[in-house]
């Protein structure tokens, strides 16, 4: 995943997540997330990774809920 090819607009979309949404759960600032958005800024390693994460956990948590019906 190279910083070049990250669309932090389509993998909060991915996740469920409206740019307000995901601010407030890492505890920043609405304007930073925009401007992460528009590339104005570099999104920080650590983000695109968390939202890596962040999907496969979602996957593992919809396939159990799919077994434990």
């Amino acid at each position: 995943m190279s910083e070049k090819s990250f669309d932090l607009k389509a993998e909060l979309k991915s996740i469920g997540m409206t740019q307000k949404d995901f601010a407030e759960h890492i505890d920043k600032n609405i304007n930073t997330i925009s401007r992460w958005v528009k590339n104005e800024i570099e999104v920080p390693k650590v983000i695109r990774l968390y939202i890596e994460t962040y999907k496969k956990s979602k996957i593992l948590d919809d396939m159990q809920n799919i077994y434990n019906r």
